[in-house]
């Protein structure tokens, strides 16, 4: 299909444009019809001016033109259905019969071009004032009133051959799953130092998500994906073309609004990231773990890949502005980076053991195996070896990691301004109850990218704004 339409200062549409997969079926369909819904534009149908075209037998076409059966429609693949699903969500393309063809169609009659409403049954010469209606017209030349009467009856003819109505497309599984395993996402997304970074968030979360996703996305980040910790998570990343997994041992019902630090519902949650992470060292992926309330000022992968092997890098979550950085349960798991190596492996299997038998989050289970009961195995101020593993736990430097309450950068004035000056790589939004007061500070501070009203990443205009 090929589209045509004049810039205007209007939008070519009221809606909002959901996130296609381009080529993948619907989208076209849905921006006709919401053109035709908004009426900022005559919206026509030039098809029958089209002199000729070329097949490529080798494309793969969507099943969705002509006569598709419901079956055809549940057998597509899911780049089509996850369309389909969004056409569903967005606008009114699937509230209301989408058949198109009762638009004014553009024809060539006697060599003059001729526009043809059927449903009035008026034509509207090209080049000529006003319109003519069959029926009533009483000085229409009997001859251009037989060719355009034959013309059109040869149309009419042609468009009861077509059934354009999108109404089959309707019928769509309710629900939507990327038919990629997890060996598969990460051999796409990894970079070329086979790392991943990976978050985990629940429904709740979902916007706090988007607004991660997105930051990743502008500092042209793709090498992350979201393990789901509930299908409607799920279903909501997939339509956002998000790669996306789910833990099929998932703790169930946390996906409420107090599922925060200090809960029973945060402790089990927790315990889902480490688990994770540890499958995915063993599939041979090093992995950057990072909590969706976490702000990314630049790219921290390479910083921490440099410190090499047999090295696990953690945000310290010390609020004392001075002194050691590695006291005793100081080691924050929201934010961390681990080779997959097999000290690395051999230790974070320690703590996931460890985290099972605790009734605390997976946090305390980090720093007591790692840097011991007490940090008995604390080296200097920044740093831990677990003696087994021999694994070094790197605390890294606050000015680049900066954790929630260090030097009170949350309530700088321009905190943005305030950790660049630092060389902050990122500032972690924890040291704060509650999902609404985090998602509060967040956006008032103008650490925000995305606006869940159109579900689509705010420019940098809007940020401004904002």
């Amino acid at each position: 299909m090929l589209m045509v339409w004049n810039n205007k200062d209007a939008p070519l549409h009221s809606g909002v444009l959901p996130p296609f997969l381009y080529g993948k079926g619907t989208h076209n369909n849905w921006l006709i019809h919401e053109a035709m819904s908004s009426e900022f534009r005559f919206v026509f149908d030039a098809s029958l001016t089209i002199t000729s075209f070329h097949l490529n037998e080798e494309d793969d076409f969507s099943p969705t033109h002509g006569n598709s059966s419901a079956v055809d429609i549940e057998n597509r693949s899911w780049e089509y259905i996850g369309n389909s699903h969004i056409g569903a969500n967005y606008g009114s393309f699937f509230y209301s019969e989408a058949n198109f063809t009762s638009l004014v169609k553009l024809l060539k009659c006697n060599k003059q071009y001729i526009m043809v409403d059927t449903k009035k049954n008026i034509v509207y010469p090209i080049g000529h004032q006003g319109a003519m209606n069959l029926m009533k017209e009483k000085v229409i030349p009997s001859w251009l009133k037989e060719n355009t009467v034959y013309c059109i009856d040869r149309l009419n003819s042609h468009t009861k051959s077509l059934d354009c109505s999108v109404k089959d497309q309707t019928k769509i599984p309710s629900i939507l799953e990327l038919p990629f395993s997890l060996e598969s996402l990460l051999s796409i997304t990894s970079d070329k130092t086979k790392t991943v970074i990976l978050t985990v968030a629940g429904y709740s979360y979902k916007d706090m998500l988007m607004s991660w996703v997105c930051r990743l996305r502008k500092l042209s980040i793709e090498n992350f994906v979201v393990c789901a910790l509930d299908k409607e998570t799920s279903q909501f990343s997939i339509l956002q073309g998000i790669p996306v997994f789910t833990d099929p041992i998932a703790p169930s019902n946390i996906s409420f609004d107090d599922c925060h630090f200090g809960t029973k519902c945060f402790q089990r949650v927790t315990k889902v990231k480490s688990r994770i992470v540890l499958k995915i060292l063993k599939l041979g992926y090093n992995v950057l773990l990072s909590d969706v309330d976490v702000y990314w000022f630049k790219n921290p992968v390479p910083l921490l890949h440099s410190l090499g092997p047999a090295v696990l890098a953690a945000q310290s979550d010390e609020y004392q502005n001075q002194g050691p950085i590695n006291l005793p349960r100081r080691l924050n798991s929201g934010f961390y980076y681990a080779r997959s190596d097999s000290q690395t492996i051999a230790a974070i299997e320690k703590v996931v053991r460890h985290a099972e038998t605790s009734g605390l989050s997976e946090q305390p289970s980090f720093y007591d195996t790692l840097c011991g009961n007490g940090g008995s195995n604390r080296v200097g101020d920044d740093k831990c070896v677990e003696p087994e593993t021999n694994l070094t736990v790197h605390f890294l430097d606050r000015d680049l990691f900066a954790n929630g309450a260090y030097q009170d950068l949350w309530r700088e004035k321009n905190v943005k301004e305030a950790c660049l000056k630092k060389g902050s790589y990122i500032i972690h939004n924890n040291w704060i109850s509650g999902r609404l007061k985090k998602l509060e500070r967040q956006v008032l501070s103008g650490l925000w990218e995305y606006d869940p009203s159109t579900r689509m990443c705010l420019r940098c205009s809007q940020c401004i704004k904002q």
